[in-house]
């Protein structure tokens, strides 16, 4: 087996134990949040006891704790989520109506993130210490701290409610209405993106800006070879591979900013339900979705790792 993949299989073993970590967590945090399902379940009503100890021992919430932990453990790896103590529908059927909206939220984000970085992190290295180069630190350094909800606000009373480019908030499923479904995540992707992008152009000057002072790229120079061939063919493929790194833990903010920006945008993903089922205290929800954006931050990493060794010639050498 070569470098590589024993590498990618140490890191693949390694997700087990995190997952289980994550499971226990939000299970943990759960039990102790003050939110009684029982009285959840019963939705303003004024239960009797009987009707609560009746719902508890039907749900197994009168067993110990580190059994229900098993249990519910067991279950999710069959699939099982649970059900909705409001709605009683099912967890995963909530997941799977809710997730498509967020990954688009996520993956145009993080398109939109890496077409502004990239060429602007570029451009800032090359001119290093010039006009271009402060105007792009100075934009980037802006970007970073501005909050993606700040950004939303901005953006909705600029392009929509000012100048009415572009809609206020709502979602438009793609097979009824392309364009407006196009229009419907462009405010919402730029706020998710643009605190992203900042981070990121700076994080690829630096990246740039040492791999240029490297002893091969003025001895490429030396040869003769033009500074675009120096650049594109061996500076920036070097120069990507840290900001690639970057990128995968930057998936989090992505989906942990999506759940403020779906509320604030009024977009049926996972965040507005996260928020929904958290004020009515619908724990099987809350649980079964943050379990969900867990591991699809931690799929996102490993893919991101994948992608590292295949771009880091270094790892490749060992093979």
């Amino acid at each position: 087996m070569s470098f590589v993949m024993r590498l990618l299989l140490r890191r693949i073993l390694a997700l087990i134990p995190l997952l289980l970590g994550v499971i226990l967590l939000v299970f943990v945090i759960m039990q102790f949040s003050g939110t009684d399902p029982a009285m959840a379940a019963f939705d303003g009503a004024n239960p009797t006891q009987a009707q609560i100890a009746a719902f508890r021992h039907a749900n197994g919430l009168d067993q110990p704790l580190p059994i229900r932990y098993v249990r519910f453990v067991w279950e999710l790896l069959h699939g099982n989520f649970g059900y909705s103590i409001l709605s009683h529908q099912s967890v995963i059927g909530s997941i799977l109506a809710a997730w498509p909206l967020t990954a688009q939220l996520a993956i145009f984000g993080m398109i939109v993130a890496l077409v502004i970085s990239v060429p602007l992190g570029i451009l800032s290295a090359l001119f290093r210490d010039l006009w271009p180069d402060h105007l792009i630190r100075m934009l980037s350094l802006g970007g970073v701290t501005a909050p993606s909800f700040w950004v939303a606000l901005l953006l909705i009373q600029w392009l929509a409610v000012d100048r009415g480019l572009l809609p206020t908030g709502g979602y438009v499923s793609p097979t009824d209405d392309v364009v407006g479904w196009l229009q419907s995540l462009v405010l919402p992707t730029i706020s998710l993106a643009i605190p992203v992008a900042a981070q990121m152009t700076r994080i690829i000057r630096a990246s740039m800006i040492e791999e240029l002072d490297l002893d091969y790229v003025r001895t490429a120079r030396g040869g003769g070879l033009s500074p675009l061939v120096v650049v594109g063919h061996n500076v920036l493929r070097n120069a990507l591979v840290t900001p690639l790194t970057v990128l995968g833990l930057r998936v989090g903010y992505l989906l942990g900013g999506a759940v403020v920006i779906e509320t604030i945008f009024s977009l049926p993903g996972m965040g507005q339900t996260l928020i929904q089922a958290v004020q009515n205290g619908d724990t099987s929800v809350v649980q079964g979705f943050v379990i969900v954006i867990a591991l699809g931050f931690v799929l996102v990493n490993l893919l991101v790792d994948i992608l590292y060794l295949i771009a880091n010639p270094r790892l490749r050498s060992h093979t």
